[in-house]
């Protein structure tokens, strides 16, 4: 070989290119990271489009309640500090969207942060919690503090471009995280049911299947029916889960039509309070002890 020859190096293999940065991201990050983008976007787009917050105080509050009572319960209760904050994180930010207290009121954020948080450490069976956190926090806070506190309904409306890239953007959320038929379960289900309400009471099929659309039912089919500490394990389990609480949901709306008193207090909520029912008793029906 001459002195002036150079060695080829990979001659007929190119290199491999780095993907982007963004794919990059998308693959490496866990469920949980991704869901904490997500509620981030929801946060940020509904805040600058809409005002949704209400103040920053409000996010303040919320968030720094539940990140605070995270730690604070990890170390007393635990005996170590928590390796990550993004489920408070979540919790915080859901919260923040979801509550709507009488103006200037801050109470009712850090009460519930306390509650969501606390109740993950609190009302735990064979080793984990039974409630999604945000949905047992909202459900009691609306049942003790109905005249005080609402939650979001529809603040931002149905704006078609933002309820389609919030909607594209959580799906491929859910489908990462292996969740997405629990997702289309719930949806279809809570369409199907929509339809045969306007049969039943001769009502239009878009006022009955409007409230999919709205804020309160991303974060609902987005963060609460997928989160998966509190789903259960084996895929039909969380489909039938998923169509059960599109059918007490259902359950509660009719019973409201029809101008029964004990289903006016879950009127505000109807989907909140199907979970906070039907999911803690699939768990506990399902859940297996630990090996010891």
């Amino acid at each position: 070989m001459s002195a002036n020859s150079r060695p080829i190096v990979g001659h007929g293999a190119p290199a491999p290119k780095t993907p982007p940065l963004l794919v990059r991201l998308w693959t490496q990050a866990s469920p949980k990271h991704l869901v904490s983008a997500l509620i981030t976007i929801i946060l940020v787009v509904g805040e600058l489009k809409f005002g949704v917050l209400g103040g920053y105080d409000r996010l303040i509050t919320a968030l720094g309640t539940c990140m605070l009572t995270e730690a604070l319960l990890a170390r007393w209760l635990l005996g170590h500090w928590p390796p990550s904050l993004l489920s408070a994180y979540i919790s915080g930010n859901s919260i923040a969207l979801l509550v709507k207290p009488q103006e200037g009121l801050l109470w009712p954020f850090a009460v519930v942060a306390v509650i969501s948080i606390a109740s993950k450490y609190v009302l735990r069976f064979r080793g984990s919690h039974l409630w999604n956190p945000t949905n047992f926090g909202i459900s009691v806070l609306l049942l003790l503090a109905a005249p005080k506190v609402a939650i979001l309904s529809h603040e931002w409306g149905n704006a078609l471009v933002v309820n389609a890239v919030i909607w594209a953007i959580g799906l491929l959320v859910v489908r990462r995280a292996g969740l997405l038929h629990v997702t289309a379960a719930y949806v279809v289900s809570f369409v199907a049911l929509a339809w045969m309400r306007s049969l039943a009471f001769d009502l239009p099929f878009l006022t009955e299947v409007g409230p999919i659309t709205g804020p309160m039912y991303q974060l609902f089919v987005f963060f609460m029916i997928t989160d998966p500490p509190t789903s259960v394990r084996s895929l039909p389990g969380r489909l039938a889960v998923a169509v059960i609480i599109a059918l007490v949901e259902c359950g509660l709306r009719v019973a409201n039509d029809l101008g029964h008193g004990w289903a006016e207090p879950f009127a505000s909520a109807p989907a909140f309070y199907a979970l906070f029912v039907v999911g803690p008793i699939a768990l506990f029906l399902t859940r297996k002890p630990r090996p010891s």
